[in-house]
């Protein structure tokens, strides 16, 4: 395949980025990413335990950092120092890995991103050599100071975390994709299979997401179906649509040289 995603130097076939927390356990977790197809996975290194507890079942047993890229995020930080913190000890017991995901919130409630720490711990994560994907605000001037910063991705919201509501302002996504010379992704808010297609159509380079897969009736399903989503709307923007007009025009079928009764 030639339509690869590049994140940090490394190519990756699938476009679709999945979370690890929420699930009924770490086997439905397995499950879920197996069927969608996910190369990266992220982890809340505040809430789930891959290797900083000792004796409790780890998720390094049943996702192999072998078989699968980790993204150990910030969920859960409300500063730039904890995030940083976070990040430093996800580098720790990960043997060096570099790849992060930064998120740093502003309100326990929305779950909305406080950018001006979010921007703080940016600048001294890439300083401190990581190589950073980062969750933000669908606002264009901070996702371009963001790469300016360094972020090797930047992830703009579609609507709150957790919430389902899919892309709220494609607009402001537009804009940030038009401007951008490093891969944007939407993070958060997308609550079904069409909310993810319509984001690859738009021209994001991926879709990250979480409770879409494991809040859904049926999380190993719901997986598959993400990841044919994905799949789709890459290849409806790359085929190019066809313009939108209020009527047509010209008729889609031939009016002269019919077959005559």
């Amino acid at each position: 395949m030639s339509d690869l995603l590049n994140i940090a130097g490394k190519t990756y076939q699938s476009r679709l980025l999945v979370g690890t927390g929420k699930y009924q356990d770490f086997k439905q977790t397995r499950a879920a990413i197996d069927a969608s197809g996910a190369e990266i996975i992220t982890v809340a290194i505040r809430r789930t335990n891959i290797g900083q507890t000792v004796g409790e079942p780890s998720l390094l047993e049943f996702l192999p950092p072998e078989q699968f890229t980790y993204l150990p995020n910030t969920a859960g930080c409300y500063s730039a120092d904890d995030a940083v913190r976070t990040l430093r000890l996800a580098r720790e017991l990960l043997d060096g890995h570099q790849l992060v995901k930064l998120e740093v919130l502003g309100d326990p409630n929305t779950l909305y991103p406080n950018m001006i720490e979010t921007i703080a711990a940016a600048k001294v994560l890439v300083k401190d050599g990581f190589d950073v994907m980062v969750y933000c605000s669908d606002d264009p001037i901070i996702a371009k100071q963001l790469e300016e910063i360094g972020c090797c991705a930047v992830m703009p919201l579609a609507s709150l975390i957790g919430s389902g509501m899919g892309i709220l302002n494609p607009w402001n996504l537009q804009i940030i994709i038009a401007n951008a010379n490093i891969p944007v992704l939407v993070d958060a808010g997308v609550g079904t299979a069409s909310d993810a297609a319509i984001a690859m159509e738009l021209g994001c380079q991926g879709v990250l997401m979480n409770t879409a897969i494991a809040a859904a009736r049926d999380p190993i399903l719901m997986a598959s179906a993400m990841k044919k989503a994905v799949e789709a709307g890459r290849e409806a923007y790359l085929a190019g649509r066809m313009p939108k007009k209020l009527y047509a025009a010209t008729p889609s079928s031939p009016t002269t040289g019919l077959i005559q009764s």
